[in-house]
């Protein structure tokens, strides 16, 4: 569950919780007084527990198109109803904030940039420029929406509707380089039995990433898979440097926040990971 504002949006992906989700509706309810709550129970891995996928509201109201929130010091507009996951990505608000720290300055290229969360926080902490890329339209005019608000100079930011594997090519033959690559993908593996695909998808993509950086830039690269732990992540990464014929160092190591806990017994839970690397 995710709280923007007043308003709650719910995701249930297991026929065990779905069981039991009157009862947490209203204990939500009951602590919390939302003016809205939002099914958004719509990913296709409830099948695997029988499940139809739901997109519909829980209570008489629904949530407003536009929800304001503010993270990190900075405005968002959320869209819990039509938006992806939940409507945001509340789980990599420390990484968006730690990455950003080093953008002072610097040309940054933000990937899969959904509605601007790396794109904005790098603009917060002085980056000469950003280019936004996702191959979604309304994300990117949501992305338009939150530099306005937040009155970011738009002129630092370049936003272009594309597949990412695509536009990077494209930078490629155009000889563009930049001094921060991001790169925070969909989940490529969601099973064990799909993560040679998924190894070969990562480290191509990661391969692309390095060669658009700058002598020594830094790429901040992501995995929301959870079945890729973060040992195969590195060496994918490490096929993906020895492929584009450059050195990878591991400066820091991503993870979800504190309010996204691991249970022991359940490694896979485990699922958000990501690597800030120096590239030369």
């Amino acid at each position: 569950m995710d709280k923007y504002a007043g308003h709650l949006a719910v995701q249930v992906l297991t026929s065990g919780m779905e069981n039991r989700l009157p009862v947490i509706i209203d204990e939500l309810q009951r602590l919390l007084k939302p003016e809205s709550i939002f099914d958004k129970s719509d990913a296709s891995s409830r099948g695997h527990e029988g499940l139809e996928t739901v997109n519909a509201a829980l209570t008489d109201t629904r949530p407003p198109d536009r929800v304001e929130v503010k993270e990190n010091g900075i405005i968002y507009h959320i869209n819990i109803a039509e938006g992806q996951k939940s409507g945001f990505y509340c789980d990599q608000r420390d990484n968006r904030k730690i990455l950003a720290s080093h953008a002072e300055g610097k040309k940054v290229l933000d990937c899969f940039c959904y509605t601007g969360g790396f794109t904005l926080n790098c603009l917060q902490n002085g980056a000469a420029s950003v280019t936004a890329v996702d191959s979604s339209q309304p994300a990117m005019d949501t992305l338009k929406e939150n530099v306005g608000v937040n009155k970011f100079n738009a002129e630092k930011v370049r936003p272009i509707v594309s597949d990412v594997n695509k536009q990077l090519r494209k930078f490629k033959e155009e000889g563009e380089t930049f001094d921060i690559v991001v790169l925070d993908p969909p989940k490529y593996a969601p099973s064990r039995s799909a993560l040679d695909k998924a190894s070969r998808a990562y480290k191509d993509l990661n391969r692309m990433g390095m060669l658009l950086l700058n002598p020594g830039g830094l790429l901040a690269t992501f995995s929301c898979s959870g079945a890729m732990d973060m040992e195969t992540f590195k060496q994918v990464l490490a096929w993906a440097a020895l492929d584009a014929g450059k050195q990878v160092q591991f400066i820091y190591q991503f993870c979800q926040p504190e309010d996204h806990p691991v249970r022991s017994s359940f490694p896979e839970g485990e699922y958000l990971k990501g690597l800030l690397c120096r590239v030369v």
